[in-house]
């Protein structure tokens, strides 16, 4: 029975050979191009209602939008105002605050639209929000390059509260805001020990993320520096070498006493397992999959990216929000676009009976903060 957690899981025994034989044969230094798995494919129809054959032409038109992000960007130059995946196109969109700009763009082969304020103004304008203090009742805040301004979600109970009125008058002081409202405040995705589930720590479950050199990556909240972790079958797996959180969502735990690693998202044996090959960052509006050890798979859409979520403990920066859903237990767990690592589940609100929205902290951050290199196929 297979009861390792999520992703690019650690694997015990023998299984871990078992684990590769349902992942794509070729080979990502190959002509060939490598297809998606059976699992993503199923994932994507049953959560974002498409076709086997939707779901195949989306993640082909989504890796061409990854590929072009950066050259589109370089084009645009300062007049840069964002960019994001426009699935009705299948293309990429760049907004510039030049029109001189909106030739060289296109001819990058990008869509083009303009717009008044600059990415770099946007974030200049959400960094004074972080300097902020924020009540309960505002969940998060955002630069939406699509609404060319700076997101502020407020849960709607409490949006005549006067703190959160307060906030969000000194928030739009201090730029271009736009009020959304949310139906609940986010949350982590931590739960109680429960039997059979894949890592432990202390009385805490949570879901492993990606496989590393070492070890493997997950949520900071799951545990401290020097915490021991155990396996879904309560042998010792290692410890957490780093941890942060708030501020930041993420950890990494070493990995020994016949455990190790591969560069796999897991199935749950209801989905074929992933390879994964690699961590390009997918844009706004991309499908993106989760895998956690409480849901198991999910999919959905990137919402938003560089999301500051205001949790009870905490905030918690450079986040990017999505619509896939998320229970209690699947912290940690792995985000994944095509055959392309995204980040480890930090939080959200919601479940997935009714829906609901989830936080991830990026993959590629967190390799960087602790210089690990990540498992690949």
């Amino acid at each position: 029975m297979v009861r390792t957690g999520l992703s690019a899981l650690l694997i015990i025994g023998t299984w871990a050979t078992a684990g590769l034989t349902q992942a794509t044969a070729a080979d990502s230094r190959s002509s060939a191009e490598p297809q998606a798995s059976a699992g993503i494919i199923t994932a994507m129809q049953r959560d974002l209602g498409l076709t086997k054959s939707q779901a195949e032409s989306r993640l082909t038109a989504e890796k061409k939008a990854t590929a072009l992000e950066g050259t589109a960007r370089s084009a645009a130059g300062a007049s840069y105002g964002g960019s994001w995946f426009d699935a009705s196109s299948g293309r990429l969109t760049v907004a510039v605050t030049d029109d001189a700009k909106a030739g060289v763009v296109r001819a990058a082969g990008a869509q083009v639209r303009v717009v008044e304020h600059t990415a770099r103004e946007l974030d200049a304008v959400k960094n004074r929000l972080d300097a902020l203090t924020a009540p309960s009742g505002v969940s998060s805040w955002h630069v939406d390059p699509r609404a060319n301004s700076v997101v502020v979600t407020v849960v709607a109970s409490e949006q005549g509260d006067n703190d959160v009125r307060s906030f969000v008058a000194k928030a739009r002081e201090a730029g271009p805001v736009t009020v959304e409202q949310t139906s609940e405040a986010a949350r982590t995705f931590a739960a109680g020990t429960v039997g059979g589930d894949p890592y432990y720590t202390g009385n805490v479950r949570c879901s492993i993320g990606f496989s590393v050199h070492g070890g493997f990556v997950t949520a900071g909240h799951c545990g401290q520096a020097g915490g021991a972790v155990r396996g879904w079958d309560g042998s010792a797996i290692g410890n957490f070498q780093g941890s942060s959180f708030p501020d930041n969502d993420y950890a990494w735990v070493n990995v020994g006493s016949g455990w190790w690693t591969v560069p796999v998202v897991l199935g749950w044996g209801t989905v074929s397992d992933q390879l994964v090959r690699g961590s390009n960052e997918a844009p706004i509006g991309a499908s993106i999959c989760r895998s956690g050890s409480t849901t198991h798979w999910h999919c959905g859409n990137v919402l938003a990216k560089n999301e500051t979520v205001n949790y009870s403990q905490g905030a918690v920066r450079q986040m990017t929000k999505t619509s896939v859903c998320a229970e209690g237990g699947d912290s940690g767990g792995s985000f994944i676009s095509g055959d392309q690592a995204q980040g480890v589940t930090s939080g959200g609100w919601g479940n997935c009976s009714s829906g609901g929205e989830t936080w991830y902290q990026p993959i590629n951050e967190i390799l960087n903060r602790y210089g690990l290199t990540l498992h690949t196929a």
